[in-house]
């Protein structure tokens, strides 16, 4: 059964009888912008959404970043699917644009935080773009078992005004990983300023 999360919730990774979720997967899903032409017509502004995810330690220090620059984290265990230039051009198909997979039994020893954040990268305001959307789930990019946060920022009005939102942080606690859903925009507009932002802010 899904677990419904609200902003601020914390859960841990586990499901029934106990059994700890190893593969976890972050997806964005948006469509490029309707634009009124000066004549009545209609034209389509390409988006571009980055997901990206920073790796911590205990001491909040950044161990590594896995974003459109860098696909593959140093330990193997976190991959990013690519970087989707455009978005949806021809109305939502259901699919994820862009994905982000943990495999947490990979994770570099000394990781403690793992931080996911979406920036747009035109500075394309957030309650423009369509039916954009982000998701944490278990399973891999092309199955997914069981979503358990979701955030439809292009409905949400907490959004509106901003490029950057920082989705939520899985932590660690006496060796078992837990998720602190976080849902909120930042003022940020670059990835290494958000990098900033969250180790000062939501750790």
């Amino acid at each position: 059964m899904a677990i419904n999360l609200e902003k601020g919730q914390r859960i841990n990774l586990e499901k029934g009888g106990g059994t700890k979720l190893q593969n976890i997967c972050v997806g964005i899903n948006w469509g490029a912008i309707n634009k009124k032409s000066l004549f009545g017509g209609t034209s389509k502004e390409s988006v571009d959404l980055d997901g990206s995810c920073v790796v911590y330690d205990a001491a909040k220090k950044k161990l590594d970043v896995v974003s459109f620059q860098k696909l593959k984290s140093s330990d193997g265990a976190i991959k990013h699917s690519g970087d989707d230039l455009t978005g949806d051009l021809d109305g939502d198909d259901g699919l994820d644009n862009e994905v982000i997979s943990v495999d947490l039994a990979k994770l570099n020893p000394a990781a403690e935080f793992v931080a996911f954040f979406v920036n747009s990268f035109r500075g394309q305001d957030f309650k423009d773009i369509p039916f954009a959307s982000i998701r944490i789930y278990e399973g891999t990019p092309g199955k997914v078992v069981e979503e358990f946060a979701k955030y439809n920022i292009a409905n949400d009005a907490s959004f509106a005004g901003s490029v950057t939102m920082v989705l939520g942080v899985l932590y660690k606690r006496n060796g078992d990983w837990k998720f602190n859903a976080i849902g909120t925009p930042t003022k940020d507009k670059k990835i290494d300023e958000t990098v900033v932002t969250i180790q000062q802010n939501f750790l």
